[in-house]
């Protein structure tokens, strides 16, 4: 009788476990999918804000309720390279009209006034003429702003909002450098 109760004992903790692993694994897996996940910055095209090596987490749930503010940092897919994923800063924002002009980057004729842009712009690309964005598209730039692939070039160009991952959140490696992503 004793060893039957001892043998269903073992039984009943060996499924205990299996459900807490089951449970972890549950949460784990809706909250990468749907919450947020860890990125790690390669190359730099958002220098000074965030450098090569830099890890973050990336917000994917706050975008299902509100959508993305000028200036903040997103992560998008790259069109043409599966498994490649963009990082830049949202410069503009659905129905306005962007326009680079000797350096200076214009929202409807007026100018933006920025303090996240490394190095004066020498190449406009597209942005040299007005490109007025769609009612779900978004303009980005890297914050280096002469070495950074963005809105300006046809392999990006303007993001659509169902491509945007998530908003670069927190910073967690290095330490000397974790906090909040600006």
């Amino acid at each position: 009788m004793r060893q039957k109760k001892k043998k269903k004992s073992v039984i009943r903790e060996f499924l205990r476990w299996i459900a807490l692993f089951l449970l972890f694994f549950g949460v784990g897996f809706l909250v990468v999918h749907f919450v947020g996940e860890r990125t790690v910055v390669s190359g730099e095209s958002m220098y000074p804000a965030l450098r090569d090596g830099d890890n973050l987490i990336v917000d994917k749930l706050s975008y299902r309720f509100t959508d993305p503010k000028r200036y903040d940092i997103i992560v998008f897919p790259f069109q043409y390279q599966e498994g490649t994923f963009y990082i830049k800063r949202v410069i503009g924002l659905p129905g306005e009209t962007v326009q680079i002009q000797d350096g200076i980057i214009y929202i409807n004729g007026k100018v933006l006034k920025e303090s996240y842009g490394y190095g004066e712009i020498r190449n406009p690309g597209f942005a040299s003429s007005e490109i007025t964005l769609g009612a779900d598209e978004y303009f980005v730039l890297g914050d280096n702003r002469n070495d950074s692939r963005d809105s300006r070039e046809p392999s990006v160009g303007n993001i659509v909002k169902e491509n945007i991952i998530g908003k670069a959140l927190f910073r967690i490696w290095p330490f000397s450098r974790i906090g909040l992503v600006r």
